[in-house]
């Protein structure tokens, strides 16, 4: 017999599970200071203090604190990207009007849940970090915009796109994401505050089908 435990074959080894639930806890230790001084003051002095570590320990994990926001902006989309699925796959494939609306509505949900992650993705630019071009930020924001696509292409398949209000289809889903994203940055910026929910709800709901109409989503006003 062998003495103490074994790592089981195949898994990640005990060391590297307890570095994964470190990298987490810096990267849930940095959204709550981003909360609480937006993440043009993040610093790594201020993480390590909320975390009882010293700042050089940090390195050992990220190299510097844009390798840091690269990892939350990525984890962010992908983590918008996995609502837009959920709730895709909740409507019937051939409910092409429902699906969207479903879809522009999870974005919505998403950025009222997770307010400082939107703005990691949508809001001002960070003095001084710049994504790398093609970095894991930019996978992941490809993979949020396949959805729209995705919705364009299977309603082109099935015969049933109408006319776009934009002819040039990237520039049609541009303006169409354009459409709900405009919408959905006021509400979470607090320009809407005045209106009731209902109210509010109604608006979205009138934008949401603005932009179907935009591209080609939903047939031209008079007819069904």
């Amino acid at each position: 017999m062998t003495g103490g435990p074994t790592e089981v074959s195949g898994g990640p080894s005990r060391r590297e599970r307890m570095r994964a639930g470190t990298v987490e806890e810096i990267k849930q230790a940095a959204l709550g200071l981003i909360v609480l001084h937006g993440s043009a003051n993040l610093r790594f002095t201020d993480i390590a203090r909320s975390m009882g570590m010293t700042a050089p320990a940090l390195y050992r994990y990220f190299a510097d604190r844009d390798e840091l926001l690269t990892a939350l902006v990525a984890d962010s989309y992908h983590g918008l990207s996995d609502a837009l699925t959920a709730t895709q796959d909740t409507v019937p494939a051939d409910d092409l009007d429902g699906r969207f609306l479903a879809t522009c509505t999870a974005y919505r949900t998403w950025a009222q849940r997770n307010p400082e992650r939107f703005a990691l993705i949508f809001g001002s630019p960070v003095p001084g970090y710049a994504a790398p071009p093609e970095g894991p930020t930019a996978v992941a924001g490809r993979r949020l915009m396949e959805h729209m696509v995705d919705l364009v292409t299977d309603t082109a398949e099935r015969g049933r796109r109408g006319s776009p209000l934009v002819p040039e289809a990237e520039e049609a889903l541009m303006l169409a994401w354009a459409t709900v994203h405009g919408f959905v940055t006021l509400e979470a910026y607090g320009h809407f505050d005045k209106l009731e929910q209902e109210a509010r709800d109604r608006l979205f709901t009138v934008q949401a089908r603005l932009a179907a109409r935009t591209a080609g989503l939903a047939p031209p006003v008079g007819q069904v």
